[in-house]
């Protein structure tokens, strides 16, 4: 049984997760670890969420050496490890209705944690799987991925209580009752969202938005034979989107790494097509000076202008030696009264909620990111880039090498989306309305749920050091 939970827990944490399976698998877990003794319940536990994990291991390879893969992958478990026996201690020892609670608390506290301080964030988030469920993620507009998390885990809580200990049990009713509520009205407030979000032409003014990505990229020592064809073919693209209505057009992260004097005839040479075509066009380059290393988005003006200059903030695991910005740049294009306000951000800016927040506070309507993928990561990529226009009502125009180009709107929901290719590379065309950035709770209180629940989960661990006592498994719900 413990394989076979493992098995399940893969298309959760996994790169393309089951929506619908991280609310049930994680109950199978939590039963186990209730039914069993301390020390079986550890190893169960533990090697469940390794056999779990190890669904990564193949993709960390590709971005570090075997052994911080191996570790990371390790890393991966251990917060399962903590959660599911932190929520079983709680369960057992106090034997109360509320301790469905526990789970949810100590998964959202762990989660908070991760978001705040490792490098990769929250990456992989049991919150991140509902991108494919529109009414579960509209919780994330009132309290982030917390909130989403929080909801996916009390129901896998109280499914577990009712498997471990029987639904007749009485505090297991009211735990499933309660439980039950709050999802039902969490998810109506989805559905209902959702159902009253403007659609259409009639949501704001219209704006043609152009896509292109080359699965191609010109290396810093890449000669003028291998990428001057990459650099035609982004102008192609470009005049083609131009000729057929686009005003905007992105490009991927890293169209090519440069030194600074063929970053700045690049600049130079697109800043020209711009002003030919009369667009805007964002690109997103590397420049390495043989020194330090940046990765970098240009706005360049349908007058010729750089408009804006973004440097990434958060770097991936293979660019850890670049120097991250720290500047949130918004430049305002088009739309009614004056125009609407446009950010800027570089791919795995977007998996972090407190980036999101601030363009969100910042009123940005929309957000342009040119990004780069690795091929069986896309989905999982846009997903956690979708849940920021959920969470901060704005809509965001997505172009990844090796990934998906894809523009959704502030409801989460996808309005178009193509898979990006080798040369000749793919180009999307879409008509979007947009218009001001939809007020959510969340932009204004951002993670205040994720933190009242670090500190309830700090607040239960030293109430149960101070009274500690031997806890005993639950007897079975049904005698063999």
């Amino acid at each position: 049984m413990t394989f076979v939970t493992g098995l399940m827990l893969r298309y959760v944490v996994g790169l393309e997760p089951v929506w619908w399976l991280a609310w049930l698998a994680p109950a199978a877990l939590l039963a186990l670890a209730y039914r069993h003794n301390a020390a079986p319940a550890r190893w169960i536990v533990g090697c469940a969420a390794l056999i779990a994990a190890s669904v990564n291991l193949p993709y960390y390879q590709t971005l570090m050496p075997a052994v911080a893969a191996a570790a990371v992958t390790l890393a991966q478990a251990l917060p399962w490890y903590a959660a599911v026996l932190g929520a079983r201690r709680v369960v057992l020892r106090y034997q109360r209705w509320w301790t469905v609670f526990a789970y949810p608390v100590l998964w959202t506290a762990i989660d908070t944690l991760m978001a705040a301080l490792l490098p990769d964030g929250n990456w992989g988030n049991i919150g991140y799987s509902q991108y494919e469920f529109p009414a579960a993620l509209q919780i994330a507009a009132l309290f982030g991925t917390a909130g989403v998390t929080f909801v996916v885990c009390l129901v896998a809580s109280a499914l577990a209580m009712a498997l471990a200990f029987g639904v007749r049990a009485p505090r297991v009713r009211r735990a499933g009752a309660v439980a039950a509520l709050l999802t039902i009205a969490a998810l109506g407030y989805g559905a209902l969202r959702l159902q009253t979000a403007p659609q259409g032409p009639g949501r704001g003014s219209e704006m043609v938005f152009g896509l292109v990505a080359v699965d191609n990229a010109a290396g810093l020592q890449a000669t003028a034979t291998y990428s001057e064809p990459i650099w035609r073919q982004y102008e192609e693209h470009i005049v083609k989107l131009a000729q057929q209505g686009a005003s905007v057009i992105v490009l991927p992260e890293k169209v090519a790494v440069m030194s600074p004097a063929q970053a700045q005839l690049a600049q130079a040479r697109f800043a020209r097509l711009a002003a030919r075509l009369g667009v805007w066009i964002e690109i997103g380059v590397g420049i390495d000076d043989g020194h330090k290393r940046l990765n970098l988005a240009w706005l360049l003006s349908p007058r010729g202008e750089l408009a804006q200059r973004y440097q990434k903030h958060h770097m991936a695991p293979p660019e850890r030696d670049h120097i991250p910005g720290d500047g949130y740049n918004l430049h305002t294009i088009g739309g009614p009264q004056g125009g609407l306000k446009y950010g800027l951000a570089i791919c795995k800016d977007m998996h972090f909620a407190s980036l999101g927040r601030a363009y969100g506070r910042r009123a940005a309507a929309v957000m342009l990111v040119p990004a780069w993928d690795f091929g069986v990561d896309r989905f999982l990529a846009t997903g956690m880039t979708t849940t920021r226009g959920v969470e901060n009502g704005y809509t965001i125009v997505r172009s990844a090498r090796e990934g998906l180009l894809t523009v959704s709107d502030a409801y989460g929901r996808i309005l178009a989306q193509r898979d990006s290719a080798k040369m000749p590379g793919s180009a999307l065309l879409v008509r979007v309305p947009v218009s001001a950035p939809v007020p959510t709770l969340y932009t204004r209180i951002g993670d205040a749920l994720g933190w009242i629940c670090v500190a309830a989960a700090v607040a239960g661990a030293l109430a149960m050091i101070a009274g500690w006592r031997r806890v005993r498994p639950a007897a079975p719900a049904v005698s063999p």
